[in-house]
C-alpha cells in the first residue's frame, strides 16, 4: 500500500530537481526539438524495407508508439489503478504504531501482517512493470543523452538476446551506466532514488518468483556469495516501502517530464502555424543528417508528419 505522507516526503525532495532536469535537457539538446523526439519516439525501422504493398521507397526512420508505446499505454492504466486506489487511511508512524506486539491484538497485528504481504506481491507486479517497460528506459536513456549535449539515438535498441550485437544495451546495463550513473554528478538527488529503487537482485527475484516471506521480511533466494551483485539475504518490508515509493516518485517525475515536454512544444509549434522542426541522424542508406516537420495538432494534443521518402 502507499502512504501519502511518504510520498509527499519524496515528492517535495525529487520534483524541484526533475524541474531543473527538465530545464537542463532543454538548454542542452544540440538540435533545437531533439527533446520533442523523446516524446513521439523517433525509431529506425529496417522492416520498411520489406513493405511490398507501396510503390515508393519510404525512409526507415518514423515516429509513433510502436510496440513499446501500446504496451506502456496497457501497463500505465494498471499502474495507475493501483497508486490511485490503495493509499493508506493513516500516516506510515501511524501504520507501524499498530504493528507494534501486543498480546491483546496478536490475532489483528497477524492479519495486518498478511494483507501486507498481499499488498506486497501487487507492488512486485507494479515494479517490474515501471522497471521492466522498454518506453520508460528508452526515454530515460534518450533524456539522459540530450542532458550531456549527444544527439537523440534513433538507432537505440534493447537487447533481447546474446546474438542482437546491434543493440545499445540490456534493461540492467542502460538503466545503471547509461542513465542513473550519468547523473550522479550533475543530479545526485535522483541518481540517489534511482539507485535506492533500482536493485538488480531484488528485481530478478521477483521476475522469477524467488523470494518468500517471513514476518514482515522479504526473503531473498538469489542470494550468491560469489556474486557482488547478488549480497542480499533479506528485504524487511520497511526498506521495501522506501523502494517502492521511490519507484513511484520517479514514475510520477517520468510522466510529469513528458508532459512539459509535449507541452514546451506545442506552445512553440503554437506560434509557427504548428510546425517544428526535427533532426534526424541517419546511418541508412548512409550516414547524414536529415530535417523534416513534425505537424502538431491542437485538438488531439499530438504530433503527426508525412512519411519521407528514402532519399
Amino acid at each position: 500500500m502507499l502512504f501519502l505522507d511518504k510520498l509527499k516526503e519524496k515528492e517535495a525532495t525529487l520534483r524541484p530537481k526533475f524541474d531543473i532536469l527538465f530545464e537542463s535537457i532543454l538548454k542542452n539538446q544540440t538540435h533545437s526539438a531533439d527533446a520533442l523526439l523523446i516524446n513521439v519516439n523517433g525509431f529506425y525501422n529496417p522492416e520498411v524495407h520489406n513493405w511490398k504493398n507501396i510503390t515508393e521507397k519510404l525512409s526507415p526512420y518514423v515516429i509513433g508508439p510502436n510496440s513499446e508505446g501500446l504496451s506502456e499505454q496497457l501497463h500505465y492504466k494498471f499502474i495507475h489503478n493501483y497508486r490511485s486506489n490503495n493509499i493508506a487511511k493513516v500516516h506510515y508512524p501511524e501504520y507501524l504504531k499498530a504493528l507494534e506486539y501486543s498480546h491483546d491484538k496478536r490475532i489483528e497485528i497477524d492479519e495486518a501482517i498478511e494483507f501486507e504481504g498481499t499488498s506486497i506481491q501487487l507492488e512486485m507486479l507494479v515494479y517490474l512493470k515501471i522497471w521492466e517497460a522498454d518506453a520508460f528506459i528508452k526515454k530515460f536513456y534518450q533524456a539522459t543523452r540530450l542532458l550531456h549535449k549527444e544527439p537523440y539515438d534513433w538507432h537505440f535498441k534493447i537487447k533481447e538476446s546474446n546474438r542482437d550485437t546491434a543493440a545499445t544495451g540490456n534493461r540492467d546495463n542502460i538503466i545503471r551506466l547509461l542513465v542513473r550513473d550519468k547523473i550522479k554528478t550533475s543530479f545526485p538527488g535522483i541518481y540517489s532514488a534511482f539507485k535506492n529503487a533500482f536493485i538488480t537482485q531484488i528485481r530478478n527475484s521477483i521476475a522469477h518468483s524467488k523470494y518468500s516471506f517471513l514476518g514482515r521480511n522479504i526473503h531473498l533466494n538469489n542470494f550468491i556469495a560469489s556474486d557482488p551483485a547478488s549480497q542480499l539475504k533479506n528485504v524487511p518490508f520497511d526498506q521495501w516501502v522506501n523502494i517502492f515509493h521511490d519507484t513511484i516518485i520517479i514514475y510520477n517525475e517520468y510522466l510529469s517530464l513528458t508532459q512539459k515536454i509535449n507541452n514546451h512544444f506545442a506552445q512553440i509549434a503554437t506560434g509557427n502555424n504548428n510546425q517544428v522542426e526535427i533532426r534526424i541522424n541517419r546511418q541508412d542508406p548512409i550516414e547524414t543528417i536529415q530535417f523534416a516537420n513534425l505537424e502538431f495538432r491542437p485538438e488531439f494534443q499530438d504530433w503527426k508528419w508525412q512519411q519521407l521518402n528514402m532519399e
